[in-house]
Parts: C-alpha cells; sequence; structure tokens
C-alpha cells in the first residue's frame, strides 16, 4: 500500500496482536479492540512449533517468547509407565527453533507489550455494535460510544467470532467434534525437557509439555457429551480417573494437584467458513474462519501465520481488495490442510472411523505433519 491504512482489529488475542505488531510497524494505524477487561489469556500453557517461532521472529519478539518459556527440539513418546518408546527430532523453519513451551498468559503479555510498542492502541473491554461497509471504507460503532471509520476490519475473535456471525448469520456455528481437552498445570520434572506422548492404545493419550524451567502443563482428549462438564469440586479426582492407566511421570503429574479450579476443560470444536473470508473491506482470520482441533499443535500457528500474511499482502498489493485476495489464496489451502489433518488424528487416536482422504493424510504421521509446516508458507 502506497498510503497507510486504517484498521480496526476485532479480539486482542494471539492472532489480533500479532496482526496488530506486524502492521503498526508497517506505519499503518492500528486499534484492537478486546470484549475482555484486560488483554490476557485464560488457559495453562501453548506450544509454539516452528513456523509460528518463524512469525514471532518477523514481529520482533522471538527472544522474549523463548526467555518466557522452554525451547525444545525432541518429541518423545512413551509407555503408560513413562518408558520411552521413541525420540523424534523436530525440524526447524529456518533459523527458528524446533518448538517452545509457554504460558499462555506470558505470551499475551508479550504480544500486548509489541503491539503498543509498535504504536497500535488496546480498547479494552470494547466490542463492535454497528458496522456499515459502503466498499470505500467501514463506519463502526464501538460498545464504548466510540465511532469512526476504517479502511479495513480485521475478525480475529475466535471460535465464537460474534463478527462471523454479523456477516454470515448462523451459517458457520462451531460443531463439536466428541471429544474434550483436560488441561492442568503442574511442576516440572526434570526429565520432561520436550513434549512427552504418553499412549495407552486407543483408549487415552497424555502430553506432559514444558513451558518453563519450573513448570509444565498435563493435557489429555476424551470422548465426552455435550453437556458433560466437571464436577467443580473434583474435577482434579476426574481427571485422575480418566488417566488410572497411567504410571510413572504422569501419575506423579496428576499426584501434585489437588485444587479442582486448577483443572482447564474445554469442548474440541471446529469451524470451516466455506464462503470467502473477507466480504467487502471486512475480513475473518485465524480460529474465526479456520478453528481446528489441537492434534497436531498448529491452531495458534495458523493465525499467527494469517496475520503475517495479511500484512504482507496489504505491503504487496497496491488495493485492499486485491491484498485479501492475495491473502486468502495464500492461505486457505495450509489452513485447510492443516484442520483436516488435525481432525484425521483425533480420529485414528480415538478410535474413530476415518474416510479415505483422512487414511491418506494419517500416513503422512504427526512427524510428517511438521516437517510439512516448516516449508515457507
Amino acid at each position: 500500500m502506497a498510503t497507510p491504512l486504517r484498521v480496526l482489529i476485532h479480539g486482542g488475542g494471539i492472532g489480533g496482536l500479532t496482526l496488530a505488531t506486524a502492521l503498526a510497524r508497517r506505519g499503518h494505524t492500528v486499534e484492537v479492540a478486546e470484549l475482555r477487561d484486560e488483554v490476557d489469556a485464560l488457559g495453562v500453557g501453548i506450544i509454539q512449533p516452528s513456523n509460528a517461532l518463524h512469525v514471532m521472529r518477523e514481529i520482533g519478539v522471538l527472544d522474549d517468547c523463548l526467555e518466557a518459556g522452554f525451547e525444545w527440539e525432541v518429541l518423545t513418546i512413551a509407555d503408560p509407565a513413562g518408558n520411552t518408546l521413541a525420540e523424534i527430532p523436530q525440524p526447524r523453519m529456518g533459523d527458528a527453533p524446533s518448538n517452545n513451551g509457554i504460558p499462555r498468559p506470558a505470551l499475551a503479555r508479550v504480544l500486548n507489550s509489541a503491539a503498543v510498542g509498535a504504536g497500535a492502541k488496546i480498547r479494552i473491554g470494547t466490542t463492535i455494535t454497528e458496522l456499515t461497509d459502503d466498499g470505500q471504507g467501514v463506519d463502526v460503532t464501538l460498545s464504548d460510544g466510540s465511532s469512526g471509520r476504517w479502511d479495513l476490519v480485521v475478525g480475529f475473535d475466535g471460535i465464537g467470532s460474534p463478527l462471523r456471525t454479523r456477516l454470515y448469520g448462523d451459517r458457520y456455528t462451531p460443531e463439536y467434534t466428541g471429544f474434550a481437552n483436560w488441561r492442568v498445570t503442574v511442576p516440572r520434572q526434570p526429565q520432561v525437557r520436550g513434549v512427552v506422548m504418553g499412549t495407552a492404545g486407543k483408549d487415552a493419550k497424555a502430553l506432559l509439555t514444558p513451558i518453563t524451567e519450573e513448570l509444565m502443563y498435563l493435557g489429555a482428549v476424551f470422548a465426552e457429551a455435550e453437556d458433560f462438564r466437571p464436577d467443580p469440586e473434583r474435577a482434579h479426582e476426574q481427571l485422575t480417573e480418566r488417566l488410572s492407566m497411567f504410571s510413572g511421570p504422569v501419575a506423579e503429574a496428576l499426584a501434585t494437584v489437588t485444587d479442582p479450579a486448577s483443572v482447564v476443560y474445554s469442548r474440541i470444536s471446529q469451524v470451516t467458513v466455506e464462503e470467502p473470508w473477507h466480504v467487502g473491506r471486512v475480513v475473518l482470520a485465524g480460529d474465526a474462519a479456520h478453528a481446528s482441533t489441537p492434534h497436531i499443535a498448529q491452531g495458534a500457528a495458523m493465525a499467527v501465520e494469517d496475520a503475517l500474511v495479511l500484512a504482507e499482502s496489504l505491503d504487496a498489493e497496491a488495493e485492499v481488495a486485491a491484498a485479501l485476495d492475495a491473502w486468502e489464496a495464500r492461505r486457505r489451502p495450509r489452513a485447510m490442510w492443516v484442520q483436516a489433518m488435525s481432525r484425521a488424528v483425533l480420529k485414528q487416536e480415538t478410535g474413530s472411523g476415518t474416510t479415505s482422504k483422512e487414511d491418506e493424510l494419517l500416513k503422512v504421521g504427526i512427524p510428517g505433519a511438521a516437517h510439512v509446516l516448516v516449508k515457507p508458507y
């Protein structure tokens, strides 16, 4: 773009703050409207694979992420007792590390600081209440009573995206997969220096993921009824019951969990917006457009890739419409591949039936997927 743009980002999560930083560093005027009362992150930890870390390098925060987290290079496969079955080195994208585990709140602080430092304005406790796109710009009224005109509005507002509903009605509501994720932060065991995936056939899988020198998180996926919610008085006991076939490191980690409120439970859903991800000058990105299951740890990576590629596309094109077309042409095939691969792995790990297309994807496997995703995008 020859002229800097005014861009409103709806959502101050990982993707939204990455885009805010990338655009503000390029001289665009950027504001972020975040519904929550503070720019923080719920949950436990997150894996930043090498392609996500490549984006962090591009927006200038790689060192901050590595300092706040735990860098690792090898995926370990273990039996239910914790005995090592295989050690799989992880690939790198360029000179970015293979992986980094990081607490979600720490990553939120890093990205918020970067966005503000680059010149973006963050409006907390604020959402869009009215929006009119006349083809030349977008007039927006926010819930704090302010209004303005923007050259581009970007929805990084998550799987339950209000902006997606505004654009498409109820055509793309989240689809529950039948499975849910249980996670809890525990002290890091000295031997856990990378992700340790403990497997007990199709009945259960448990992952130990280091996120700092002191902490790791335990994660597990189980089939759960759509209306199930953990008992607030004994969620930690319910998780222990589900992982009763594990001994060794998993059992040791569970023994440290005494507070049921520390267990984070989230249903696994996905969204696929089949129509174009942009309507006029309003665009959806990240989970708002293509939420995936977490089975190859690429959901947040796809969001930050979306953000960087959108900034690059706006650099390369003279008009907003052309930039959005170019952005989606680059992003849709890769994001849809990640979504399909993630869903196939979920079904395989839980013993569900797979399609012939999913069987072909599963021949690539999780290690192969990592090698696919460190290629340039």
